[in-house]
């Protein structure tokens, strides 16, 4: 049978309360009878209860992670960086894949807040501010990851699409690329209108007219990255360069370049961003917005416990990625 801190009690002769006081290192205990009741702990095999502690303390010492497609290269190196900084700190990870679904991640979310995490941290939601507001609101301490919530009162960690945008812009810009498509990813993504705005923008500061039928949304996979550039080379065959909203997509317009025989980068100049493993090792290797994604996770989890603790000094976090020149867009 499950060993109890009654147990525990009555085996080192002591009260219940002195063995919680030695457990959660409380209280005035003499040396000699704090090694007392640790000894019997280990003796016995005693491992304090996490639900009765939780309600003790109204803490459970876990935290939920929410990732969009956790088979996505960019989100499990965050996931790492989420997780190391939260085990320094004996706190252990709920990690929930949303597999791009608003309704999913909606019900993540509910079902987190029934077990009583003590924060959340929600990377790349894919929900409308008047959907994730109160979700948000549900839960004690959150981050949230390439996103803002005003009046939630959640932090946030972004990192610079706009920024990222307008480097690969200028870029392509200076390589006497002249019509430049946009792969920009899920709609639904804060992130998405991000990386148009720096598009955008970067266009009409070196005065080229803003062509809508450029801009072509697809899923952030492989396969829809090939199929987005077919359709966008068919109907505009006078692009030479494309953006592309992350590495998978950009890939898949390295494929469907060879399909249908356009040359990169002589004919179609290409640029992702993320810089994930995969994006230096095709041919040609891919030039790239670089990313510094685990400490992206390792500061989204900092930002957290420091709001769990109230000892937060800051609940924004933006971090600049960096161009990447490779053999895609020289």
């Amino acid at each position: 049978m499950k060993v109890t801190i009654a147990d525990v009690a009555r085996e080192a002769g002591v009260s219940l309360q002195t063995v919680s006081r030695v457990i959660n290192n409380k209280g005035e205990i003499s040396p000699a009878t704090r090694e007392s009741v640790l000894a019997v702990i280990e003796r016995l095999g005693y491992r304090p209860s996490s639900i009765a502690r939780s309600l003790a303390t109204n803490r459970t010492h876990t935290i939920g992670l929410l990732v969009p497609d956790i088979s996505n290269p960019f989100w499990p190196e965050i996931a790492r960086g989420v997780e190391d900084v939260l085990w320094q700190q004996g706190y252990n990870l709920f990690l929930c894949n949303t597999t791009e679904t608003p309704q999913r991640e909606e019900a993540v979310l509910q079902l987190l807040e029934d077990k009583r995490v003590d924060g959340v941290i929600v990377a790349g939601s894919r929900l409308p501010d008047e959907r994730l507001l109160p979700l948000i609101a549900a839960h004690q301490s959150a981050v949230l990851v390439n996103r803002t919530l005003p009046g939630s009162g959640a932090g946030s960690v972004r990192i610079d699409a706009q920024d990222g945008a307008r480097q690969a812009i200028n870029h392509l810009l200076s390589r006497q690329r002249r019509r430049i498509g946009f792969l920009a990813g899920p709609p639904t993504s804060q992130n998405s209108r991000s990386h148009q705005s720096g598009y955008i923008g970067a266009l009409e500061a070196a005065d080229y007219l803003i062509e809508p039928a450029l801009i072509l949304h697809c899923p952030p996979y492989l396969e829809d990255g090939c199929q987005a550039t077919k359709a966008l080379l068919a109907i505009h065959p006078a692009i030479d360069a494309i953006y592309c909203y992350n590495d998978l997509i950009a890939v898949g317009a390295l494929q469907a370049c060879a399909e249908i025989g356009r040359r990169v980068p002589d004919d179609v100049a290409i640029v992702g961003y993320d810089d994930i493993l995969l994006a230096s090792l095709v041919t040609p290797a891919l030039t790239t917005l670089r990313v510094a994604k685990y400490d992206v996770g390792a500061a989204t989890a900092r930002m957290l416990l420091d709001l769990i603790n109230e000892q937060a000094e800051q609940n924004e976090l933006i971090i600049k990625p960096e161009l990447v020149v490779r053999a895609s867009a020289p």
